[in-house]
């Protein structure tokens, strides 16, 4: 999986016009003013299946295949199918793991590079088809399909672009040999929700690197599965930049992207060079990096980590499984900075999440069920010159509470009800009308004078700050700087009993 450090800072699919005339793509030009772009940056909004996307959150990365056998990373192609024997696969015991950690979608590697496929596909030999496993008659995308069906958990494919085994490949023939590879995976499943490509290309049997048909692609899998996004080298969702699950301080949703983006020289199907740009950087998508690109997109980040120090389960990582305190600080650096977080839980040789895994998903859910089970929020009223503040706390994150900026209508101030103590802010936009918050305060009342309890820059679908407990019986939230009339959606304040003091 490291393969990503490879990944280029995506382009959008320009070809594609379709989704060039949605209101998640606007072109750009030397002659806009910067009020003008602001304003544009400001209105670009995503589409429904980028907003469907967001709002699940958390999903899981299922890493299964021969690599589980042999205990490497990366196959190379050569290996005999004849290793892959599961003697207890149970997909429903993974897709239960991990909704009962709140994850609502999971991604199954179908190929990785390596070129084996965990369904008898008609493309290749190099599958399960050869395995001993079932007697070569079993499926595992179809088990993991039907359980996220029978769970209520949405489903989606990772299929490697890049295959080591498949004689093609660094043809255009490997094009039509992967079209149908997708095509059975598009059309025997059901719904699938999410493609993931890697961006790895590496030297095939042959010795020779592919040319991705990425737009032919796209256009197979709009057609096939509409409703599916396409990461992270696609047009949907772009990745992060990183493995570490740590997003941006400051993460744009609309980003410049084109030719002259500086964090991308080279066109989208150009996925084999590595990003030019900064992509540990802390802010994208700043007012000073909007004319760093041809246009400007709605292309929000997926934030991915394993659970292990691997992608595929090795037992001799039993014990380095992410504690349920890390996995925690994880969550309000990925989704509590406006990104989605894909986490990677592997099963190991039997075909089973390890007891490990399973034990350090559980308390962590604990954690965060915990942490946000009351908002202190609920059930007080606005003070100050903003009162009607229902919107914030409906729980209903296509509501809204709109802001001019013009006086004092930049400020929602809330009376406590008498003394609460707090280490947690929850913020919401609502982004089905735009990104638009640039820096933001949080307020609390304290010997007669407001005091800073927090303060941050961008919010987009979700923020979370954490910060020294406070106690207070009044609070208040300024927004410093924004794009346009920002539009909060949620707002909750929280403690956490075990955070460090």
């Amino acid at each position: 999986m490291k393969s990503r450090i490879q990944l280029v800072f995506l382009v959008t699919m320009l070809a594609t016009t379709a989704f060039a005339q949605t209101k998640n793509f606007v072109p750009i030009n030397k002659s806009m003013s910067d009020d003008e772009l602001v304003k544009i940056a400001a209105t670009i909004t995503p589409t429904p299946q980028q907003l469907r996307w967001q709002r699940l959150e958390l999903t899981g990365f299922i890493h299964f295949g021969i690599n589980t056998f042999t205990g490497r990373e990366w196959g190379n192609g050569k290996e005999d199918s004849k290793l892959f024997n599961p003697t207890a696969l149970n997909a429903k015991q993974w897709v239960k793991a991990c909704k009962d950690a709140g994850i609502k979608q999971v991604i199954l590697t179908a190929k990785h590079h390596d070129g084996f496929c965990l369904w008898p596909t008609k493309t290749t030999e190099h599958s399960v088809k050869n395995s001993p496993w079932k007697d070569g008659k079993g499926d595992v995308v179809k088990e993991v399909a039907d359980a996220c069906k029978e769970l209520g958990v949405g489903f989606g494919v990772y299929l490697s672009p890049w295959d080591m085994n498949n004689a093609s490949y660094g043809t255009e023939a490997y094009n039509d040999f992967f079209i149908d590879q997708l095509t059975e995976l598009l059309t025997q499943y059901g719904k699938v929700d999410e493609v993931w490509f890697d961006g790895a290309n590496g030297e095939g049997p042959n010795g020779k690197k592919q040319v991705y048909d990425f737009e032919r692609w796209y256009a197979h899998i709009r057609k096939l599965q509409p409703q599916a996004v396409i990461a992270v080298s696609g047009p949907d969702v772009r990745w992060v930049g990183t493995e570490s699950g740590h997003g941006r301080e400051e993460e744009w949703s609309v980003v410049p992207v084109g030719k002259k983006n500086k964090f991308n020289e080279g066109s989208q199907t150009k996925v084999d060079s590595p990003p030019a740009g900064d992509m540990m950087g802390s802010v994208l998508g700043s007012r000073s990096q909007l004319r760093d690109g041809d246009a400007l997109k709605w292309y929000p980040a997926e934030t991915d980590v394993s659970i292990r120090p691997g992608w595929f389960y090795h037992e001799s990582e039993d014990k380095k499984v992410k504690t349920p305190e890390y996995l925690k600080e994880i969550y309000f650096h990925s989704v509590g900075r406006n990104g989605v977080l894909l986490l990677n839980i592997p099963p190991d040789k039997r075909g089973l999440i390890s007891d490990f895994d399973v034990a350090a998903l559980k308390t962590w859910r604990e954690k965060l069920d915990n942490i946000f089970n009351v908002n202190l929020l609920k059930g007080v009223k606005g003070a100050g010159a903003v009162k009607k503040i229902k919107p914030l706390l409906d729980g209903n994150d296509a509501t809204h509470l709109s802001f001019s900026m013009k006086g004092n209508n930049n400020v929602v101030e809330m009376n406590l009800k008498g003394e609460k103590t707090f280490n947690v802010l929850l913020l919401q936009e609502n982004i089905r009308v735009g990104q638009r918050v640039e820096k933001f305060i949080l307020e609390y009342w304290d010997n007669n004078q407001w005091k800073k309890a927090a303060e941050g820059t961008t919010i987009g679908f979700k923020r979370l700050l954490e910060f020294p407990a406070v106690t207070t019986s009044k609070v208040r939230l300024r927004i410093l700087s924004a794009r346009l009339q920002p539009a909060l959606a949620e707002m909750g304040l929280y403690f956490d009993k075990e955070a460090k003091k």
